[in-house]
């Protein structure tokens, strides 16, 4: 990838972008296991680079969590690398583009980036330093753009809708390769997000999601009084420790 520049080069839809996409063993972030993760680094018309891990995440994988990515505990334990191993790795991949100036595509972003944090905390690796950014999440910038559009907002939908190649969903790689051709094709559609500048970008998604979140837990609420959604966007912040008595 080569690196941005700061004055008279392409607005950020034009530049390099560097997607991640994680596989896991279930759904909450708090909880989830890494099973499969994949970074891409795309850059205009240069065939992209593309770096997969497998990890053993050291339990059983859910039955239902095998039927979406097809990856099974026995597999997993035979041919995955020991978290441990693997993670400075991952965070490695992710660190450097991000300190270059690259911006980081992750489709719902407080998951992916939450469920790595996690695991990060619970093999004592160290996680990104800072805040995380910047960072496009395509699935906050089409719920801003097109927010009373009807229809699912999953990977694949959005890709329909966009008209974008998508070529297997819960396939890593695909995943965010087809992530990274979203956020590419999103400010085709929607000029004026082309406008904003990457930094900006990041703190305007910030405030979008937050509002995202407060309109989807008003939704819930109207049948699950309990229902809650994170504002918090695009990394979870850690549980309080408990204080001792």
């Amino acid at each position: 990838m080569n690196a941005p520049t700061t004055t008279g080069g392409p607005a950020w839809p034009d530049g390099p972008m560097l997607a991640f996409d994680v596989e896991t063993t279930g759904t909450d972030p708090e909880n989830a296991r890494i099973v499969t993760a994949a970074v891409a680094a795309v850059d205009g018309d240069t065939p992209p680079e593309t770096t997969t891990w497998l990890l053993d995440p050291g339990m059983e994988i859910p039955a239902d969590a095998t039927a979406i990515h097809h990856i099974t505990t026995d597999q997993a334990r035979a041919d995955g690398r020991a978290p441990a191993e693997a993670l400075p790795k991952i965070v490695t991949a992710l660190a450097e583009p991000l300190a270059a100036g690259f911006p980081l595509v992750v489709f719902r972003a407080p998951y992916a980036l939450t469920v790595l944090a996690r695991e990060c905390a619970r093999h004592d690796v160290a996680f990104l330093d800072g805040d995380v950014a910047p960072v496009i999440d395509p699935a906050v910038l089409d719920k801003q753009v097109e927010r009373y559009r009807r229809g699912r907002r999953t990977l694949p939908a959005l890709c329909e809708h966009y008209r974008v190649r998508h070529d297997g969903p819960n396939d890593p790689v695909q995943d965010a390769l087809a992530a990274a051709r979203l956020t590419w094709r999103l400010p085709r559609a929607h000029p004026h997000l082309a406008a904003i500048a990457l930094a900006n970008l990041h703190t305007c998604q910030q405030a979008w999601a937050a509002e995202q979140a407060a309109g989807l837990k008003a939704h819930l609420r109207r049948t699950d009084p309990t229902a809650t959604v994170t504002p918090h966007w695009p990394l979870i912040p850690a549980p309080a420790a408990e204080e001792n008595p």
